[in-house]
């Protein structure tokens, strides 16, 4: 059973040195701010918090710059957490220490010097490669600074990483209260869901949402489809598209798929340079009709094209129409999706905007993710650590 940070008791808490894993990996700070609470939790107890997180993939930039070696170590690069600390100062009134090393024994002795309460947020762990290959020996160093470990990183529970999965070996390892409330929310999905339920689905690859649909094909009433998946399966079934956006990376179980007879496509479309770039007006009043009756409603992925006016204007109808049913449990995930809601000023008016793109996709495909099965086989152990702190 997983561990929840808001169940601790006050005495198991107070003065401990937490080790939180977060995910900064967005272009502005709503994953951030989606956070804080958990982060104020642990201040209100006089923790000391290690935050731990990651930007990019650094590694796979330098494989691709043709041989020449990127400074992985220069801390003001593009794949820093520097400006994530001076962000996090702003949105908490207080001092965070930005650590732009891996040097564990330093480490160590800046933590056991600093009051109660400080708060430290370390370089990018994918700088180095023991992170994103689960490598043990890395989470064992990463677990020698704290005396627990708290998983408030949903976006990124997905990857089996040394901070996200292996980390939980070595220290009492809990979920956060945002992740909690993923698994709340996602779960009253999954579990016996009020019906009807309706599952948008858009953005760019359909080969993503696969094994949404397999897995709601008998769950959910009606998919409502835009984007590229829409253009895929309408290209399957004999519609010319011509130059839009889809993928047929998949193409057998696209095909299977495109047959199932609870998934409404696009009657209408709007064009662009012989590319379908969002529904058109009778599809919105379809799409709204729909979701403006569901008891639960998903979204994932836009319904076109979203940055180039006026083609965002389907996915804001059926954004606002969803907002209007105020009786249904809406969730919305995934980057391009979360930010237009945001920038619409319609994220209130959702039940849940969840922090994950892929780790809501796969955690509604009924998938273990890494990040979640760890926190569920913790034993709470009473780690021997490592003394070897050399990176």
């Amino acid at each position: 059973m997983i561990r929840f940070l808001s169940k601790i008791g006050a005495k198991k808490l107070q003065k401990k040195t937490v080790l939180l894993r977060l995910d900064f990996n967005t272009e502005d700070d709503w994953r951030m701010c989606a956070v804080l609470p958990t982060i104020k939790l642990l201040l209100k107890n006089d923790c000391k918090i290690i935050i731990l997180s990651h930007r990019g993939r650094p590694h796979f930039a330098e494989a691709a710059s043709r041989g020449k070696p990127l400074r992985l170590s220069v801390a003001d690069g593009k794949f820093s957490l520097r400006k994530d600390a001076v962000e996090l100062v702003r949105l908490l009134g207080r001092e965070v220490a930005f650590i732009d090393h891996f040097d564990f024994a330093r480490i160590k002795k800046m933590v056991a010097s600093a009051p109660q309460g400080s708060i430290f947020l370390l370089e990018n762990l994918r700088f180095i490669k023991g992170e994103e290959k689960n490598d043990p020996k890395f989470a064992e160093k990463l677990a020698s600074l704290g005396d627990i470990y708290v998983n408030d990183a949903f976006a990124v529970s997905h990857r089996a990483n040394a901070s996200v999965a292996a980390i939980t070996k070595f220290l009492p390892s809990y979920a956060g209260l945002e992740l909690e409330a993923e698994i709340t929310h996602l779960s009253r999905v999954m579990i016996r869901p009020k019906r009807p339920l309706i599952m948008v689905v858009g953005g760019a690859k359909v080969s993503d949402k696969l094994d949404v649909l397999r897995y709601f094909r008998d769950k959910a009433d009606k998919f409502l489809l835009g984007g590229g998946p829409a253009n895929t399966m309408l290209a399957v079934r004999g519609v010319e598209v011509k130059k839009s956006l889809k993928d047929m990376s998949d193409i057998g179980e696209i095909k299977k798929i495109a047959c199932y007879s609870n998934m409404i496509l696009p009657v209408d479309y709007a064009w662009r340079k012989d590319a379908i770039v969002d529904i058109g007006p009778n599809t919105r009043k379809l799409f709204i009709r729909e979701v403006g009756g569901a008891a639960t409603i998903v979204w994932s992925g836009p319904l076109g094209l979203i940055d180039v006016r006026p083609y965002g204007e389907g996915s804001l109808a059926v954004a606002k129409a969803i907002g209007k049913n105020r009786k249904a449990l809406s969730v919305a995930g995934g980057g391009e999706t979360v930010m237009f809601i945001k920038k619409s000023r319609l994220d209130k008016k959702f039940t849940f905007i969840s922090t994950g793109g892929g780790a809501m996709l796969d955690f509604l495909a009924g998938k273990k993710l890494p990040g979640i099965e760890a926190l569920k086989n913790s034993k709470n152990p009473m780690p021997s650590l490592s003394r070897n702190f050399e990176r």
